[in-house]
């Protein structure tokens, strides 16, 4: 069996004890002598997906920055399936997936091409590489784009491939960032219900940061984000009780606008 076909299979982390595979401990950091986040404390467990929710400017991508490693923090904690971002960091980084706010393939490339490359990088060998693009082009419903300039796809479709490159090799963790960002209602419900179906089906932990509450769904583990604090934290039910709010809705208006939540 080579490298590749021993990567993670899905995780069964949510068995009784499992660590989170995402955790972040008292994370600070500064643009200048602005303050971007201010002991931000999270984690993302396999099988769910956890919502990051926040107004626009509350320290979402800072946070994201930190936690890919394009930014470092000397202040707190990183830890992703087990390992320090700061100690092991080409391992933290080995097992975690990302879908940025922008879009990040070449337009010039084809679909399959895109994807070859990626799985290059990634140290995929070429034959595990093409069978794993196959399946994931036909999961995204996109098979008959594989020969296709990125560059003739529509923004939803594009989305679909980025999606995609981010599994190629069985991440543990799954991080977007925004991921909705510019997208027509209907591939806006197709990513939800994907992401949710990774998470649940796959054993795999996804973090999604959005400032959108009908992107967060009941089950869904959720994080209130604002002005660089954590606000609130908790299951979606849990917090939205907690908030004193008849939803969710109104549970992160009056969270961000300044009323922290009662106590249990």
């Amino acid at each position: 069996m080579d490298a590749a076909e021993n990567r993670s299979e899905p995780r069964e982390e949510a068995a009784a004890g499992a660590a989170p595979t995402l955790q972040v401990r008292d994370l600070s950091y500064s643009y200048g002598k602005a303050k971007a986040l201010d002991g931000v404390s999270l984690s993302a467990r396999a099988g769910r997906v956890t919502a990051l929710l926040g107004p626009n400017g509350a320290g979402k991508t800072t946070l994201f920055s930190l936690i890919t490693g394009l930014f470092d923090s000397r202040r707190g904690e990183i830890v992703i399936a087990g390992h320090p971002i700061r100690r092991a960091r080409s391992k933290a980084l080995a097992a975690m997936g990302i879908v940025f706010q922008a879009q990040t393939l070449d337009i010039d490339l084809t679909v399959d091409q895109n994807l070859r490359y990626f799985a290059a990088l990634r140290g995929l060998p070429g034959r595990h590489a093409r069978d794993r693009i196959a399946a994931l082009l036909a999961e995204i419903g996109l098979a008959d784009k594989a020969k296709a300039k990125v560059r003739t796809l529509s923004g939803g479709q594009r989305r679909r491939v980025e999606v995609a490159r981010a599994l190629l090799d069985r991440p543990a963790l799954l991080l977007l960032d925004e991921p909705s960002t510019g997208l027509d209602i209907a591939t806006r419900r197709w990513l939800t219900t994907h992401i949710h179906s990774l998470a649940r089906d796959h054993g795999m932990a996804v973090l999604m940061a959005t400032h959108l509450v009908d992107e967060v769904l009941a089950e869904d583990d959720l994080i209130v984000l604002d002005k660089g604090s954590v606000v609130a934290s908790g299951p979606v039910g849990e917090v939205v009780l907690r908030s004193g709010a008849a939803d969710l809705d109104a549970a992160f208006t009056r969270l961000t606008a300044g009323k922290p939540e009662a106590k249990p």
